[in-house]
């Protein structure tokens, strides 16, 4: 089910922490939701809540659908959810959109970004503002992804917004990341400039009816050639689709079950990939708490004091990590 745009029924204000927890568990899209909107927000309660969710996740297969604008994403995120509903899979979904510049929130819907599956009740669909996050990705992506992995909703799909070389933050949250590319628009080139070529565990060549799709495959498998092959190591698929028409999907959702497949296989590949999230999180939530803390504490006549040339911003830096340090004692 689509997460509601209004408020929560009113017994969701009486729970306490531990309360909501076990709603969430329990399958309440409602509770869920609520939650949801306290991690967008940065509601004091999030965070004791996520807390008591954090044990029941982890057992989702979170994939990253990622791209130059205009590639097709949000209708190839549509198929896959398709798919794998006909499978009988709980789908979870995860769609950053851009931030609007007056209220901060997401500017596409959830009912608007995939409108057909917004009254599947097997289905959890979630926009989610970057609100100006480099990598085109909020932290509340994050955790809204692992709210949805405590529910049971598996596999987890994260399409980004596509913003060129800061796309390159969604390999830090997904197991598996598509990246998907458009014939006839150089997008092979596109992906060597954004980085994306390394992070890729499968390439979609969407919209492959356009002229070009066969050189764009040919291009990327040449640009494959070219790197480093370590024995063992996966070989990122090429996958053609016309998300519109619902063709290669088939394909595309087994190319990345197969991923998962040969991370499981592979356990220190799976132990890194976890590694690598499990470090994006904690330093996006030591950041972001670092920059609230030493925000408060810059006045008005520090930045005069270097706006006069009177204080250096290199010293006035030190002086506030320092207050800082001290504030927490010896490490």
């Amino acid at each position: 089910m689509t997460a509601p745009l209004t408020t929560a029924p009113a017994d969701l204000g009486t729970l306490d922490d531990a309360g909501f927890a076990t709603r969430i568990l329990g399958g309440d899209v409602r509770a869920a939701a609520r939650l949801m909107r306290f991690i967008d927000d940065r509601h004091p309660r999030a965070v004791a809540i996520l807390k008591r969710l954090h044990p029941h996740a982890g057992r989702a297969h979170i994939v990253g659908l990622t791209g130059n604008p205009g590639a097709g994403k949000s209708t190839l995120a549509a198929a896959l959810v398709a798919h794998w509903r006909a499978l009988g899979k709980r789908v979870g979904v995860v769609a950053v959109d851009p931030s609007s510049p007056f209220s901060g929130g997401a500017i596409l819907g959830d009912r608007i970004r995939m409108a057909e599956h917004s009254l599947d009740d097997r289905v959890f669909i979630r926009s989610v503002a970057t609100r100006g996050h480099m990598g085109g990705l909020s932290r509340s992506a994050n955790d809204i992804a692992m709210v949805m992995d405590a529910m049971g909703y598996d596999p987890i799909l994260i399409e980004t917004v596509g913003v060129g070389q800061d796309e390159i933050d969604v390999v830090k949250v997904a197991e598996t990341t598509a990246v998907v590319l458009v014939p006839g628009l150089g997008d092979e080139i596109q992906a060597i400039k954004a980085g994306l070529l390394e992070i890729a565990d499968v390439f979609v060549v969407n919209k492959a009816d356009r002229d070009g799709a066969l050189r764009a495959e040919k291009d990327l498998r040449m640009l494959q050639s070219l790197g480093a092959h370590a024995e063992g190591r996966w070989e990122p698929p090429i996958v053609r689709t016309i998300a519109i028409q619902r063709e290669g999907i088939g394909e595309l959702a087994d190319a990345i079950a197969a991923h998962r497949r040969q991370l499981a296989a592979a356990g220190p590949a799976l132990l890194d990939r976890a590694r690598t999230r499990a470090r994006h999180v904690l330093e996006s939530l030591v950041t972001d708490r670092v920059t609230r803390e030493l925000g408060q504490m810059i006045d008005d006549a520090t930045l005069d004091a270097i706006a006069a040339r009177d204080r250096d911003p290199w010293s006035e830096a030190e002086r506030l990590f320092a207050a800082i340090r001290h504030d927490r004692g010896p490490t």
